[in-house]
């Protein structure tokens, strides 16, 4: 696969991202449903970018996103928009959130740039954590 590269009016770029992060204490509500809403609210937010999701695994316990975003923009400020988006509207959406943990997301999260591996090495490992 040729490398695809993206640009504005500054940049030409390539930066591919995998984070990954956890509901508070790592309880298990991603699902009935919080988990299909929460992969379209997360689509919003990055297409309100120039961003793209290449791929998105929802755990019961833990997200995991495969995104491209221009580096002006910066990955830190999109997690924060992902986050903070998906935990009031879930929140909002399904009333037992609210009722099970104080809020929705730990403050941390983990990201990794994605040079070393080919993109459909880790696309496989993504789509692979549901066999897990």
């Amino acid at each position: 696969m040729a490398q695809q590269f993206k640009s504005n009016n500054n940049v030409v770029y390539s930066c591919k991202y995998h984070v990954v992060w956890c509901p508070k204490y790592r309880r298990k509500v991603l699902v009935n449903g919080v988990d299909v809403r929460l992969k379209e609210i997360l689509q919003e937010v990055v297409s309100e970018t120039t961003g793209e999701i290449l791929e998105i695994e929802v755990m019961p316990d833990h997200v995991h996103v495969l995104v491209e975003i221009d580096p002006q923009y910066g990955i830190a400020k999109l997690v924060r928009n992902m986050k903070g988006r998906s935990s009031r509207l879930l929140r909002e959406e399904f009333a037992w959130l609210r009722s099970r943990i104080p809020t929705l997301w730990t403050n941390s999260y983990f990201v990794s740039t994605v040079g070393g591996a080919p993109i459909s090495v880790i696309k496989q490992y993504i789509e692979n954590q549901k066999n897990v």
